[in-house]
């Protein structure tokens, strides 16, 4: 249900009365971007509702870093920031709704109190660090953190609004002529190189909102914005105020250079030898106020009184899980504009031997296994399935599990090899050598049984037993996979570059796409993979179109904007007939994989929204806000959509419906600060789905019942 609006004169006249199924009591406050209401969720939890005002709801590019708002929320976890109950950027007035916690903000609470005692400023900063930490290694880059941004819970400090956050590896476009952040708590690189801002742009806010809870200023100090700028620039810091055991450490985070300051690990690991005494898990401000804070920049609100500390329940961590298993933490309500899902990390063992993820044991007898072929050096491995095996890589090691128990049948070290193995040709085909050499194994022994050189600036894709080269000019060549020969050259017209899919769905085409100079329109080439036939010469369609599936003759694409680059469709294409279709998609999405299973596409976009698009039918069947932020390209087997994200997540989602069915635990890789450029994408396999994660694990899982992973 869209929020629904009230009747009456003036600006309150458009606040609504429901966001989704829940009935909006109080205004709480209003910001720049939203109103902030209180709420009650089915069971009666209190709930802080923020609905975006309707001038922005009508904004493409404001419903854009809502939905990014979300993601992030939904991504990052921790004991020291706050989960999202509910939400719908795609709604008629976008609306997400927290948990509300009572206690002031970080600004509030030093207005009122003063500047915090050592003691009490040493939690403050390792709770932060520890947020930081978890935000980090999900790879989220809050930009924005300052003490109205800091939430005093009496459990600890909550970092809440991720209304500017970014992945990362964001490509998102900084706008021209606006400052995206709080001057007197942005970094450096912010003013000169926003669009290179990582993790560092964190700490060094985390130093700034420190010496505002020490002295009660910033450590850049000036009315004009413009002033602060060049300030924090330029200029040394002044830390006069801030206790001595902690300004070195201060100093360090407020470094210019991003590569001169602490990891939050590094910040942790100081703090616990500067005083091994004090307790992180047990901040509690000096004067508790009974106002609780309305994160961000919106306005502040009365709590409700709370039971003594004693007569609550202790928090319990909990395993993950989507939509229905959000952990809800007790009594306590949490007011976070930008709030969290729970993530709770899991630890795998290094030993290569399989281990049993689940005692319980499907009929058909198999049991959930992971195993860490590459114990050393982890990295997130890539497989592919063939001949009953799956083959992989990781770290530049080879090797081949059986698929029924994850035990090692072979590895080996391969130079420099980062792509996905393909079984091609009845042998193991692997990229080597930074895209130089091929070399094909055998499936048994992982022997080598041939080698070849790759040319220079030149395509590739394996299409059945031939291996498709294509070069700037336009010429195709095939390899025969079984012996490394070239089979074929042929001429497709195409000039520059071109990019060459091929789906086992339909496995007597390939399609040779070419993007016009303006992208407006793309060039489809089909052609044989077996002779290089050309089957139906280069048809021109609307649109800047990526194949990202094919059946029966047919191929699907996604359709993206020429200049933001964000899918905005999803196009059927018949090249026997000519015939198209396009489904628009209602909201753009960023940076979208997708898959295709019976003619519906499943897309998944960066923020983690997946739509069901029915092509026969010509509409988005299903939507769902997923949990997952930039994960892998969906696959499905009629039942379920399964996908991976980037924290070694096994998501599934029902295929009729978009609703939860399960999901597997974090598996964080020593990297955890790193974003990979790409998640590889689940594998499916006798019923059974199999997935990798950043600590080098390869595990199997039951694709019938993901709600027992």
């Amino acid at each position: 249900m869209t929020p629904q609006r009230n009747t009456g004169a003036g600006a309150e006249a458009e606040l609504p009365e429901y966001a989704g199924h829940y009935r909006l009591e109080s205004c709480l406050g209003s910001g720049g971007m939203g109103v902030v209401h209180l709420a009650r969720s089915t069971s009666g939890l209190k709930l802080a509702v923020k609905v975006v005002h309707a001038e922005y709801a009508k904004d493409r590019e404001f419903r854009g870093r809502f939905r990014q708002e979300v993601a992030a929320a939904r991504k990052v976890s921790g004991a020291f920031t706050a989960p999202v109950v509910d939400a719908d950027p795609e709604a008629e007035r976008p609306w997400m709704a927290t948990l509300f916690i009572p206690g002031p903000t970080l600004s509030e609470h030093v207005k009122r109190n003063g500047p915090m005692p050592p003691a009490q400023l040493r939690r403050l900063m390792a709770g932060l660090a520890e947020a930081l930490r978890d935000i980090h290694r999900v790879g989220v880059v809050h930009r924005d953190l300052k003490p109205s941004n800091v939430l005093l819970a009496e459990d600890g400090p909550k970092v809440i609004d991720f209304g500017i956050s970014r992945p990362k590896d964001s490509e998102l476009r900084t706008e021209t002529g606006k400052l995206i952040g709080t001057p007197p708590f942005m970094a450096p690189e912010q003013f000169r190189r926003p669009r290179e801002v990582g993790p560092a742009a964190d700490v060094f806010a985390l130093g700034s909102v420190l010496v505002h809870a020490a002295t009660g200023r910033g450590p850049f100090d000036s009315d004009s914005p413009y002033v602060v700028a060049y300030q924090v620039v330029h200029d040394e810091p002044d830390l006069t105020g801030v206790p001595e055991e902690v300004a070195p450490l201060v100093l360090r985070c407020l470094a210019k250079e991003p590569e001169d300051r602490p990891t939050p690990d590094e910040l942790m690991r100081a703090l616990r030898s500067l005083a091994a005494s004090y307790d992180t898990q047990a901040f509690i401000p000096a004067q508790r106020a009974t106002t609780g804070a309305l994160a961000g920049d919106d306005a502040g609100q009365v709590a409700q009184a709370e039971p003594p500390a004693a007569a609550r329940k202790p928090r319990q961590v909990r395993r993950p899980g989507l939509g229905r298993r959000v952990a809800l933490a007790t009594g306590a309500v949490v007011l976070a504009l930008g709030a969290v899902v729970a993530l709770a990390e899991w630890g795998v063992g290094s030993t290569p031997r399989p281990q049993a993820s689940d005692p319980r044991t499907t009929a058909a007898g198999f049991s959930g296994w992971q195993t860490k072929p590459v114990a050393e050096n982890a990295a997130t491995p890539q497989c592919t399935t063939g001949g009953r095996r799956l083959f992989c890589v990781a770290a530049s090691v080879a090797f081949a599990l059986d698929p029924a128990t994850g035990s090692v049948l072979w590895r080996h070290a391969v130079p420099d090899a980062h792509r996905p193995p393909v079984l091609s040709g009845g042998l193991v085909q692997l990229v080597t050598d930074g895209a130089r050499h091929v070399r094909a194994l055998d499936p048994a022994s992982g022997g080598i049984r041939w080698q070849r050189d790759l040319p220079e600036n030149s395509g590739m894709k394996y299409a059945g037993a031939v291996l498709l080269l294509t070069r700037p000019d336009g010429t195709v060549t095939g390899v025969n996979s079984a012996t490394g020969g070239t089979e074929w050259t042929r001429s497709t017209g195409v000039h520059g570059t071109a990019r060459i899919d091929f789906f086992p769905a339909d496995p007597s085409s390939a399609f040779v796409t070419s993007v016009s100079a303006d992208g407006t329109s793309t060039r489809i080439t089909v052609l044989d993979p077996a002779t290089g036939a050309v089957r139906v010469a280069g048809t021109r369609l609307r649109g800047r179109l990526t194949p990202v599936g094919a059946q029966d003759g047919t191929v699907f694409l996604l359709s993206a904007d020429p200049v933001y680059g964000d899918t905005d469709a999803v196009v059927r294409y018949t090249p026997r007939s000519g015939a198209t279709r396009r489904v628009r998609l209602s909201v753009p999405r960023e940076d979208a994989q997708a898959g295709v299973h019976d003619g519906v596409v499943y897309v998944l976009g960066a923020a983690g929204s997946l739509d069901a698009v029915d092509m026969a039918a010509g509409r988005r069947t299903w939507h769902v806000e997923t949990s997952v932020s930039r994960g892998s390209a969906p696959v499905a087997d009629g039942r379920h959509v399964y996908f991976s994200a980037a924290d070694g997540r096994l998501t599934a989602v029902d295929a009729r419906t978009g609703a939860a069915a399960g999901q597997t635990p974090a598996r964080f890789g020593a990297a955890a600060g790193e974003v990979a450029a790409s998640v590889p994408a689940p594998l499916l396999l006798d019923d059974h789905v199999y997935a990798t994660a950043p600590d080098g694990t390869v595990f199997g899982v039951d694709a019938a019942d993901p709600d027992r992973w």
